[in-house]
């Protein structure tokens, strides 16, 4: 083998891998595969973590994981894929972040990896092996990286900045002040 076709055997390991982790997951937030909550039990576990609204938060997730999988397994809108699958495990770094680095403690440990290989992917593109290659690269243009990157990150930026503010705003809440107190006080 060359060095180029291990390098694109390698991408297409690393992408079917990644993808279908990506996959399971999102297919138990989204149709209860795998012992998951299906999208009725996670769109009441989003709630409960501070996303709102739950459902719509519910299926953000759950596309992002099983369809950016998906096309990052088939190699197709690469960009865009990795973008949508970092996206979406930027959320559920947020939610772990409290606990630390590692998962054994429940950090963030995991879904960092699983949004930096996504992220990395993404970049990097899908090699040889991929429909990104059998097509012609019509979904894999450089712009598509800076516009997929871009918006994924803003987007991904606004729903743990609206979380974030709902968790302090239920803390003082808790803890008897009213948002206009606390200013005052």
């Amino acid at each position: 083998m060359t060095c180029i076709n291990r390098r694109d055997l390698g991408l297409l390991t690393l992408r079917v891998g990644t993808g279908a982790v990506l996959m399971a997951h999102g297919t138990q937030k989204l149709f209860g595969w795998f012992g998951g909550g299906g999208l009725t039990g996670t769109t009441a576990a989003m709630e409960h973590m501070g996303f709102t609204p739950g459902r719509e938060s519910a299926l953000a997730a759950g596309i992002g994981e099983a369809g950016g999988g998906a096309l990052l397994a088939l190699g197709l809108g690469t960009p865009a894929a990795g973008a949508a699958a970092a996206g979406a495990m930027a959320g559920a770094v947020a939610v772990h972040a409290p606990a630390g680095f590692f998962a054994q403690g429940g950090g963030f440990e995991y879904p960092a990896f699983l949004g930096f290989t996504a992220a990395t992917i993404g970049i990097a593109g899908a090699g040889r092996y991929a429909l990104d290659h059998a097509t012609g690269h019509r979904f894999d243009r450089p712009w598509v990286v800076a516009v997929a990157f871009v918006g994924s990150a803003l987007m991904a930026a606004a729903v743990v900045t609206k979380r974030a503010n709902a968790l302090a705003a239920d803390d003082d809440e808790e803890e008897g002040f009213a948002p206009d107190e606390e200013a005052t006080s």
